[in-house]
């Protein structure tokens, strides 16, 4: 029992410098992206030696999955939080947007130009199932009654992505719409495309998913 107790502030220190390591790991992100992610500047930056932080990380990749782990969680987290006070689709699209323009680095991380020489573990890719799976309940739930369309059929025997949701191929369509889509619009809007351009984004935002839900938003 005695050694649990002393082993409780040790955990509490390491759990603390690793999200301190995790807070100047996204200030470099947003000041020279992803691929510049460097344990020593950040080791620099908080008065450590290198060998001292690899002790919090591994490497590099380390460091970038847990980002990446975590911002992917928080994305899941959100649409499972919209989903569970009943928004529909249209709820899911904005609770999207407000999370992506909450942090865009957080959102480029993610959905921005891969890290070269980066690939995330198996455990991310499960983790994204998880807001697949929410927003192909949200297209079911739908009740449109689209016409088949010849995508349809290579969607029928193209369908892993799906993680086995039993959607059939039209709601399938419908979430892809919906996901390339809003990640357009997202993507350029937080990448400062529409600068300049006279329009408001937001209610771009609302008429790409009018078009796609059928409805007002």
């Amino acid at each position: 029992m005695a050694d649990t107790g002393a082993k409780a502030p040790r955990e509490r220190y390491r759990t603390q410098v690793r999200s301190e390591i995790k807070q100047h790991a996204w200030e470099q992100i947003a000041s020279a992206g992803a691929s510049a992610l460097s344990l020593n500047a950040i080791a620099k930056r908080m008065g450590m030696s290198g060998p001292a932080l690899y002790r919090y990380f591994a490497g590099r990749d380390d460091l970038l999955t847990e980002l990446i782990r975590d911002a992917y969680r928080s994305l899941a987290d959100t649409f499972r939080t919209a989903a569970g006070s009943g928004a529909g689709l249209a709820g899911l699209a904005h609770a999207l947007r407000g999370w992506a323009l909450e942090d865009p680095q957080r959102y480029f991380l993610m959905y921005g130009t891969p890290v070269p020489g980066y690939h995330a573990p198996d455990d991310v890719t499960l983790i994204a199932n998880e807001i697949m799976q929410v927003l192909l309940d949200a297209c079911a739930a739908l009740e449109l009654h689209d016409e088949r369309a010849p995508f349809d059929e290579h969607l029928e025997s193209h369908r892993e992505w799906a993680a086995g949701h039993p959607a059939p191929a039209p709601v399938l369509r419908r979430a892809l719409a919906f996901w390339t889509r809003m990640h357009g619009v997202l993507s350029l809007e937080l990448a400062g495309h529409f600068a300049g351009m006279g329009f408001d984004a937001a209610l771009f935002f609302d008429s790409e998913l009018q078009e796609l839900t059928g409805s007002g938003t």
